[in-house]
């Protein structure tokens, strides 16, 4: 048996499969999830959601996965091939006691993983993860008998749940990009019934992922985006990632939008129907919802937090927030718009109601904000035995740096903000970021000032600095 202890990330499971994990291996995985569930739900057999995306080895590890819950007395309920988000809708639709997904979402091919949860409308945190990986290494298992049904057409359930009440006035001309991923049977389909004129790009399913991965941060695929808006004269350009919980947006001229400041967009929407709101955002995100008029004007407050999926779900929950946002792409739309997960379906959705209520094109829309000029995420490979001892070294010496009043381009230190890594900013509102990445070996690195280009890049050659001092960190996946 195969399981590598690194594969119990911050709030999901990834494996290189085969060489990290093997079938008997995720089975084991499965009677220390279903044992978890057991425990938590005070159920002898407690009932799981089970679905996969589009892997060529997904259903069968899918099938591991299974035998090993139902060996612990869970009654599993499989909605066959789905996005993550559709998963988590069935343990509403359903009312079941658990889910797992099986995903490795946009990594690279040859990855596996599992998402999972218990409490409805979230998934599980370190807390719940290092729970999960004692069971499961320590082989605590409990015993039962429990069963496997299929769900038939769960699909046109939560489709039809989408596209209801959803419906838009305006017809948009979408550039709808999958990247040969999951969401490639999914997003068309329900963006065209709310009302969008859809223009499909590698939309057909392909494990190989031909072209590059589905990952709306990836250049590659924000580029091929951006031509076919361009080419086709488009509204607007939508990329989802593998499993369909995440959406990129490009505008009528072919720019990429970060998704922090789409976020932005959305909630100056929301924020004049839904007046006294709260946003959850992560650390990555943009300064601007700080200062924002028209949250400020409709009393909505901005909390920024821990960066992943897992953390700004539950803080959205915590909050009673409206809505949440990542800068990776991660929208979070709580009652009445959604039921508080990650959904890039209905985030496009949310986008398409932005456009439908102004009328104004994208571009347009994107130029009433102050200009800001923000670095892409950028990921330094670190080991994962090291990377939060890397980002320890990194939070001391920034408040080292700005006891001493060291200057950044002429510029003190005015705040440092630990909740995840450390974000630094500057007296003009220029900020950087250091954090580890809570999915793959590496550091995650961005920084933003609203003063110019060259500040934004002096920032990053200075943490740069700082981390190629600690000897500790290797190739970037792409930088400034």
């Amino acid at each position: 048996m195969i399981i590598n202890p690194n594969g119990f990330r911050e709030y999901d499971a990834r494996w290189l499969f085969e060489k990290d994990v093997d079938l008997e291996g995720i089975n084991s995985l499965g009677k220390g999830l279903g044992s978890q569930i057991i425990k938590n739900t005070n159920k002898d057999n407690p009932r799981i959601i089970v679905g996969h995306d589009y892997r060529s080895y997904s259903e069968n590890i899918k099938k591991a996965l299974i035998q090993g819950l139902i060996s612990t007395g869970c009654k599993v309920e499989d909605i066959g091939l789905s996005l993550s988000p559709m998963v988590y809708f069935a343990q509403f639709s359903l009312e079941t006691d658990a889910l797992a997904m099986v995903t490795a979402s946009h990594n690279e091919n040859g990855w596996t993983g599992v998402k999972m949860g218990i409490k409805k409308g979230l998934t599980h945190a370190p807390e719940e993860m290092k729970e999960l990986k004692d069971i499961t290494l320590n082989k605590n298992f409990i015993k039962g008998k429990g069963s496997s049904k299929n769900i038939a057409n769960f699909k046109k359930i939560y489709s039809d749940n989408l596209i209801k009440n959803n419906k838009i006035k305006k017809k948009i001309k979408a550039v709808v990009a999958c990247g040969n991923g999951t969401a490639g049977v999914f997003a068309p389909q329900i963006l065209r019934a709310i009302g969008c004129d859809v223009i499909e790009l590698d939309c057909e399913l392909d494990w190989s992922f031909p072209k590059y991965n589905p990952n709306p941060e990836d250049l590659k695929m924000l580029h091929a985006i951006a031509n076919t808006v361009k080419e086709n004269k488009a509204d607007i350009g939508f990329g989802f990632d593998g499993d369909g919980d995440r959406c990129g947006v490009v505008d009528n001229n072919g720019n990429e939008i970060y998704s922090d400041k789409i976020g932005l967009l959305i909630a100056r929407n929301l924020a004049k129907k839904y007046k006294n709101s709260k946003f959850i955002v992560d650390v990555k995100s943009t300064g601007l919802y700080l200062k924002d008029k028209i949250l400020l004007d409709n009393n909505c407050k901005t909390i920024y937090w821990k960066t992943g999926h897992s953390h700004i779900k539950r803080k959205v929950n915590l909050e009673k927030a409206l809505a949440g946002f990542e800068k990776s792409g991660h929208f979070f739309f709580n009652k009445p718009l959604g039921y508080g997960y990650d959904d890039g379906i209905n985030s496009a959705i949310q986008i398409c109601h932005l456009l439908d209520d102004q009328n104004k094109m994208l571009s347009e829309i994107v130029n009433d904000l102050p200009k800001t000029y923000q670095s892409p995420t950028m990921a330094p490979f670190c080991k994962d035995d090291v990377k939060y001892e890397v980002v320890d070294d990194m939070i001391d010496k920034v408040k080292q740096l700005k006891k001493g009043n060291f200057k950044i381009d002429n510029q003190s230190i005015t705040e440092v903000l630990t909740v995840n890594g450390v974000r630094f900013s500057l007296e003009d509102g220029s900020w950087g970021l250091i954090r580890a990445s809570s999915n793959k070996p590496s550091l995650v690195v961005v920084t933003e000032s609203p003063v110019s280009d060259a500040r934004k890049k002096i920032i990053f050659e200075f943490i740069n600095d700082l981390l190629q001092k600690t000897g500790k960190i290797g190739e970037y996946d792409q930088k400034i």
